[in-house]
């Protein structure tokens, strides 16, 4: 950080906002497979939050990759990137007093950890959605397991790329024996239990 660059603090706090909302703000993160039906599941969730009267906000890959992140690439470095940005992106959101949805495949371990350190441990929720590679592959909703079976795109997660699965998410959806409607449930009851909401 520059020397010349201070950092100005304003009277209307996360907690004032908060207050106002009437609930936490928090990220809960996605992270599984391309197909494995992280978004899907988000979406459903932001719904079901949002008409509880939750302030709500979902940041989605591809969305992201076409405005913010339009720029970068799928180098490794380019995919650490485009993570720390969404992860800087949340924390604004959490500051804003807004419960914030992000959807992401996240591959590996380190980049989770990257992400809980800028937006706080105690202030990310990591649900891993847990779906084998064969069937995100039989699903290939957006014919991206085809192209790069194809060698037409390098570095895909869990094709020519690793994905390493979290080892104590807070939440773990296992998509091939639990239907949309019963994962999204499963993560208001957590929220519920664990009085985020």
């Amino acid at each position: 950080m520059s020397e010349n660059i201070v950092i100005h603090d304003y009277d209307i706090s996360r907690s004032k906002r908060n207050k106002v909302n009437g609930h936490e703000s928090f990220v809960l993160w996605f992270t599984g497979f391309s197909g494995s039906g992280k978004s899907t599941i988000a979406n459903k969730v932001e719904e079901e939050l949002f008409y509880k009267g939750i302030s709500t906000y979902a940041l989605d890959g591809d969305n992201i990759r076409s405005g913010i992140n339009k720029g970068l690439g799928f180098s490794k470095e380019d995919r650490l990137e485009n993570l720390r940005r969404i992860a800087e992106v949340g924390k604004l959101f959490v500051d804003a007093g807004i419960v914030t949805i992000a959807a992401f495949v996240s591959p590996l371990i380190s980049d989770r950890e990257q992400v809980k350190k800028i937006v706080g441990k105690e202030d990310l929720i990591e649900i891993f959605v847990d779906t084998s590679l064969e069937e995100c592959e039989k699903r290939d909703v957006k014919g991206l397991y085809k192209k790069a079976r194809a060698g037409e795109i390098k570095n895909f997660t869990g094709i020519d790329a690793p994905y390493e699965a979290p080892k104590d998410p807070e939440i773990h959806i296992q998509t091939e024996h639990t239907e949309v409607d019963e994962a999204v449930q499963h993560i208001i009851k957590y929220l519920e239990k664990t009085h985020r909401i």
